[in-house]
């Protein structure tokens, strides 16, 4: 069919439109690596795609996107298969086309991404870039899908060029989503009113988001771009964060209800299309559909819901409780200074103990040992620094680890890590020389004055070395097991992740059993209910009681309050599992410790 941009705005102000999921990680979980070229499964494995296709056309969605995400000249010839472009796009979309013509109305939308990932965009000119996206857009507007979606543009400069292309070279509209982190800003560091701002004068059919971010904070994203936008609003969110279960494999486990929960306050602020992107599946996307279908039949005119600001909260003050550390992190808000003014006020009020986290995100910043070591030498505070092994090579890791020491930071936890929300599928690229065991090895050998290749050092380091244990994890066996590898490995201590429910590191203690090292518990106030459905749904090994989310849900605007007054309990009930309490600020660190610790 052909299909105007008139037509599709049409389409969108008389109904919600709901588009596909996932191709990328459906195909990934029949078995295909995330490192390989996707798009040529159009060609060599053509059963599957149309299958994929197939699911979600039989979900009922409106809209299938194209298998051609990445399939640009600069991105296929990272595999040698430049010379098989126009092949690969082709039947792309003659495979969509087949699946979307078992149910009458089905539009083929073609799927273009940035012409090179995250880590190539430096070394690519971007007239180079630009040649290889209206290379492929010529492609798909010739092999006959209805309009085109611009996805996962992480750097604002290349989306608004790709929508200029777009709208230049095909005379069908055109959908530009933008992806943004945690943080509300892409990663070029524009938030959603500047990409808003920036598409509105291009012609383009449809503005929104995709990718990276969950259910929870992709409203907020789609919120904004509501407020500063006439055009038409997207929202394709993820399926949360995805599970590491082995090298180069991930899952998600995200529930319907939750998604598709959000996925309605989506269409409430103002989306007119949805659908999902990495995790989604098939049956999610079917309950998204039967969800628009319902509000789209009860309701053709949006209702408008004025919320009000939320009470400044009363912090009650609890019963007092041990406090041993607080946990900074590099990219905390402020930067250096920042950090240096938060302990000095934590240890005027008792804090004897500053960990610095590793931190998220994809900003620059400083390393936790070095902002630990800097901390230290300010202000004479004891500290200890997580190290990560994402991304490190051992050598590198050993040379930081030993230069470290001759500064005088002896003190450091040990953590696999997790890549940041960046590129095509976040969270599941990167490597890893080796876990945190291999690390815990690695540091318990240079104590004996041996390094990784077992050659002797000149002199033996004094580190204390530590590991997190995850009480919260779904697999209590496994947490276990993994815990006693690690002190089995060299663990001197081990740090809980942000514990919500006593009972559970109860449970974990017992099943490591002896000897168990001393053990500190981390403890993070949650900021109200919001928050604490996100973590229960979308953060993979976290569990939040459901009597905390009855409590949370329960007091609206007063749920920072609440989560305080519970978080003052939990480490109450926790003192005598532990061997100390890591306070993890949510808000101002000293607010946040002298509310627990029962001083305001």
């Amino acid at each position: 069919m052909s299909l105007s941009v008139a037509d599709f705005r049409t389409m969108v102000s008389d109904r919600v439109l709901v588009c596909d999921g996932a191709m990328g990680t459906m195909l990934h979980a029949a078995g295909n690596a995330l490192d390989q070229s996707l798009p040529a499964l159009s060609c060599s494995d053509p059963d599957l795609v149309r299958a994929v296709h197939a699911r979600y056309v039989d979900a009922g969605v409106d809209i299938v996107q194209s298998n051609t995400f990445g399939a640009n000249r600069l991105r296929l010839d990272e595999f040698g298969l430049a010379d098989r472009l126009g092949e690969i796009n082709r039947d792309a979309v003659r495979i969509a086309r087949e699946a979307a013509g078992a149910r009458p109305g089905v539009l083929v939308a073609g799927s273009v991404s940035p012409a090179v990932s995250v880590q190539q965009r430096r070394r690519v000119p971007a007239a180079a870039r630009s040649e290889a996206v209206t290379e492929q857009l010529q492609l798909l507007d010739g092999a006959g899908v209805d309009l085109i979606v611009l996805e996962t543009f992480g750097h604002l400069d290349e989306l608004v060029e790709a929508a200029r292309i777009a709208v230049g070279e095909t005379g069908l509209p055109i959908v530009a989503q933008a992806t943004f982190g945690p943080d509300g800003r892409t990663l070029s560091g524009h938030p959603a009113r500047d990409v808003a701002h920036a598409l509105g004068e291009l012609g383009v059919a449809a503005i929104g988001t995709n990718c990276t971010l969950g259910p929870r904070h992709m409203l907020d994203v789609v919120r904004e771009l509501c407020e500063h936008t006439e055009l038409p609003v997207t929202g394709q969110p993820n399926a949360g964060l995805p599970r590491r279960t082995g090298p180069a494999r991930f899952e998600y486990d995200i529930d319907a209800e939750y998604l598709v929960r959000y996925v309605g306050q989506l269409v409430e602020v103002g989306a007119r299309v949805v659908g999902g992107c990495c995790g989604t599946t098939p049956p999610q996307l079917a309950a998204v559909v039967e969800l628009v279908r319902e509000r789209d039949a009860r309701r053709r005119a949006a209702v408008t819901t004025t919320v009000p600001a939320p009470a400044t909260p009363v912090v009650r003050a609890p019963e007092p409780t041990d406090l041993l550390a607080v946990e900074l992190t590099p990219d905390d808000r402020g930067g250096t200074e920042a950090a240096v003014d938060a302990a000095r006020r934590l240890t005027e009020h008792g804090v004897n103990l500053i960990s610095v986290g590793a931190g998220n995100g994809v900003r620059a910043r400083l390393s936790p040992v070095d902002l630990a070591l800097h901390l230290h030498q300010r202000l004479g505070v004891d500290t200890v620094a997580t190290v990560s092994t994402w991304d490190r090579t051992i050598m590198a890791l050993q040379a930081d680890l030993l230069g470290s020491h001759a500064l005088g930071m002896h003190r450091i936890v040990c953590e696999t890590g997790n890549p940041p929300l960046v590129g095509d599928y976040p969270h599941v690229d990167g490597i890893w020389d080796v876990d945190s065991i291999g690390l815990i090895e690695l540091l318990t050998g240079l104590n004996d004055g041996i390094d990784f290749y077992g050659l002797p050092l000149p002199t033996r380091t004094s580190f204390e070395i530590g590991a997190r244990i995850n009480p919260g994890g779904r697999d209590l066996a496994a947490a276990a097991g993994r815990a006693r590898d690690k002190i089995a490995a060299g663990a001197q201590f081990l740090i809980t992740r942000p514990v919500y429910a006593a009972e559970d590191l109860e449970r974990l203690l017992t099943e490591i059993g002896d000897p168990l090292p001393p053990v500190l518990v981390s403890i993070r106030p949650l900021s109200g209910f919001a928050e604490a459905e996100y973590l229960t749904h979308e953060v993979p090994d976290v569990h939040v009681p459901s009597r905390v989310l009855e409590q949370l849900d329960r007091a609206g605007s007063s749920g920072h309050r609440v989560g305080l007054e519970l978080a003052t309990e939990l480490a109450q009930k926790l003192r005598p599992l532990s061997g100390g309490l890591v306070v993890v600020p949510n808000g101002d660190p000293v607010d946040t410790v002298l509310a627990v610790a029962g001083e305001r």
